[in-house]
């Protein structure tokens, strides 16, 4: 996210619809596409400002991103219920984009995010579990 980030830094003051279509053109695309024509016509509007919004979003995920990997190396318990609640919090986007437009890659993600917030879940019920269970007998 981090090289995103500082990826998008990289149009500032340049002619973004020019770089876009020279970005198309350099892997190949079909210029007419419709997801080639979306992203060259979104380019053309992008702002300096827009760069910079977007630049400081990516460094904020970045470092949320961090502060997680920090605590769960750590074992730090805020960490365990941020990580169940940051991939919690992309199931209901999951869940719509799969009714919507359904496909096999995004039924993947769902259930591997499933998967993730359950393991996560079941870390934190398993910890309390063991701070709460009495000593066994001597």
């Amino acid at each position: 996210m981090l090289l995103a980030g500082f990826g998008v830094l990289r149009f500032l003051g340049r002619d973004s619809q020019q770089l876009a279509e020279q970005l198309v053109h350099w892997i190949h695309l079909d210029p007419a596409n419709q997801y080639a024509k979306l992203f060259i016509l979104w380019m053309a509007e992008v702002t300096n400002t827009r760069l910079w919004l977007y630049a400081g979003f990516a460094a904020f995920y970045a470092a949320v991103r961090f502060i997680e990997a920090y605590g769960l190396w750590h074992e730090r318990r805020w960490a365990e219920w941020f990580a169940a609640f940051s991939g919690a919090v992309y199931v209901p986007f999951e869940l719509y984009e799969l009714i919507h437009r359904a496909g096999w890659l995004k039924l993947a993600a769902l259930v591997l995010n499933l998967i993730v917030v359950a393991y996560m879940v079941w870390l934190l019920t398993e910890t309390k579990r063991r701070r709460v269970k009495p000593p066994g007998p001597a």
